[in-house]
Parts: C-alpha cells; sequence; structure tokens
C-alpha cells in the first residue's frame, strides 16, 4: 500500500518539487526506488506508460521505437526495461510536449544512446537557460547540451511512423508556451501533454508563459480532432476520453468566468481566495497536487496579467 501511495505522489507531484534532471534531487535514486514503470495497451503498437511525473506513450512497430516524454533521469534504465519486454528499443525519436522536468528528465540519458529529441523551439530555447518557476519558487539551471532537442518546429510536425501519421501540433500559451499534442490519426490516440490533467486541476506555469485561457483554448483544439472513440493519454491522472476532457474544459471555462467576474468588481488576490469561488467544483478537481487556494491564486495572477 506504501508503495502504491508514493507512485502515485510521484505520478501528481508538480516537477518544480523534484526539480530538473541533474539537480541533487533528481539525481537521488533514493527518492525513485520504488517506483514502477507500468505499461497500458491503447491501441496495436501503442502504449501508455506511467511511473514518477509526466505520463508517456510508446509507438514500437516495423520504423522502431518512437517515445513521447521520458519523465526522470533515475527511471530511463527502467524506462527501457518496460520499452524492451513490449517489443521495443532504445527511441528512434523522442518527443517533448513541453519543457518541464518531469516530462524531460531522461532527455541527456536517452539523448546519449542516440535518440533523436524533437520538441517546440520554446522547449529548446528554455532548456537552454536559465529559468525561474515563480509559482513555487523554483530556479531551473540549463540542461547539457545533448538532453536539449535537436529537431525543433514552429507550428507543427508530422511523422510517418509504424504504420501511422502521428501529428504534433504546438498550442502557444497554455500551460506553458512550449506544449505540443501529437495525435495518433490511424490509432485514434491523442497524448495532451500537460494541456490536460485528468480529474484534477491543471499546474498552470506563468512564468513560462501559460494562461487559462490558453489551456482552454488547447483543450477546444484536442476536442475538435477528437472523436467518442478516441484514447487520451492525459500529462496526468488516469487514461481519458472525449467526454472527461470535455469535463475539463467546461471546468476551466467556469472557473476562469467566476474568477475574471470577481477582479472586475476589484477584488484583490486575497479576496477571491478567501471567497472559495471553486468550493463547489474541489471534491470532484481538487485532489491532485494543485490544491484549491493555490490554484485559484495561480489562474488569478494570469488573469491578472492578461487584464
Amino acid at each position: 500500500m506504501i508503495k502504491q501511495l508514493l507512485q502515485l505522489v510521484f505520478q501528481i507531484v508538480p516537477f518544480c518539487l523534484l526539480t530538473q534532471a541533474g539537480t541533487a534531487i533528481a539525481d537521488n535514486h533514493e527518492r525513485f526506488k520504488n517506483v514502477k514503470i507500468t505499461s497500458t495497451q491503447v491501441s496495436d503498437g501503442l502504449y501508455m506508460l506511467t511511473g514518477a511525473g509526466g505520463n508517456m506513450a510508446v509507438s514500437i512497430g516495423k520504423n522502431g521505437t518512437y517515445l513521447v516524454d521520458d519523465q526522470f533521469a533515475p527511471l530511463t534504465e527502467r524506462i527501457l526495461t518496460a520499452i524492451k519486454s513490449l517489443g521495443g528499443d532504445v527511441p528512434k525519436f523522442l518527443l517533448n510536449t513541453h519543457w518541464h522536468g518531469d516530462h524531460t528528465g531522461g532527455n541527456e540519458n536517452f539523448g546519449k544512446q542516440g535518440s533523436i529529441i524533437v520538441a517546440h523551439e520554446n522547449v529548446r530555447e528554455r532548456m537552454s537557460s536559465d529559468q525561474f518557476i515563480k509559482a513555487f519558487n523554483r530556479k531551473v539551471e540549463p540542461a547539457p547540451e545533448v538532453a536539449l532537442p535537436v529537431i525543433t518546429f514552429e507550428e507543427g510536425v508530422n511523422f510517418h511512423w509504424n504504420g501511422d501519421v502521428l501529428r504534433v501540433r504546438h498550442q502557444p500559451n497554455a500551460h506553458t508556451d512550449t506544449d505540443s499534442f501529437v495525435q495518433f490519426k490511424a490509432a485514434n490516440v491523442i497524448h495532451t501533454g500537460d494541456l490536460y490533467f485528468s480529474g484534477m486541476y491543471p499546474f498552470i506555469d506563468g512564468s513560462s508563459g501559460g494562461s487559462i485561457t490558453g489551456v482552454i483554448a488547447a483543450a477546444e483544439q484536442i476536442l475538435a480532432v477528437a472523436d467518442m472513440n478516441t484514447k487520451i493519454i492525459p500529462g496526468h491522472g488516469k487514461l481519458s476520453n472525449k467526454a472527461e476532457l470535455t469535463e475539463y474544459r467546461d471546468m476551466l471555462q467556469l472557473v476562469e468566468s467566476r474568477i475574471t467576474k470577481m477582479i472586475a468588481e476589484g477584488k484583490t488576490r486575497l479576496q477571491i481566495v478567501e471567497a472559495k469561488p471553486t468550493a463547489d467544483l474541489d471534491a470532484k478537481w481538487g485532489g491532485g497536487f494543485m490544491k484549491p487556494d493555490k490554484w485559484v491564486s495561480i489562474v488569478y495572477d494570469g488573469l491578472r496579467e492578461e487584464s
């Protein structure tokens, strides 16, 4: 039971509390010793992998292995073991859905083994320079050269891979300014990265250009290409679907409208937090690492900057 709880904490804990690969905490294997990489088949040759940090997707087939995100550096060998048990090998391509360390922490290890890292151009820019996450008062050091994306794109890129077309599309100023989602068209599967936190309030990184308005817009874009049979791999949380993503979008819109109205009435951050504008939503959405008061503060800050 303790091991299961630890694994759940690692799945949903914000990357900034564990920090980027290469720092003391992320390199402390002791913190990851009980983490197991588990796989769920979502389509032929396509799997969702979970462990510590952001959910991964792996496509295995005639062209080789394609990996979406890679969690933390101490887990690389366990991730590879899981991939090989499914018939894959070292990924030929590694796609980063955004720059945060719980999705890119294994980049250096995979890069050294020859994986070609691909991401939006802002991922490379942020990973190669000092960053500061205001919401958690956390500095993030630059990643080494081998951990950086070597292929970058502006709006999107397509991969013709393992009998499918993988459509990668950038979503500006959403969870961050680096986010992309990937649609496996033939498989009818979408990996959203942290544009979607299934069943919980999302972390929105305003210091990296994120905003609730952008997250809502991204959810709309994903919903536009999904159907009722689409399987959706969220950045955090359980395997999901269009109906659940729709509920998530509706929740975000409701919270945005409530806090926008309170800002227009002249209320301060403290007054809005104390008013508990998400009280009727917290039972359903407040069980993740982003607790209601903190999340309301983050949404408030973002909306104030936009106004």
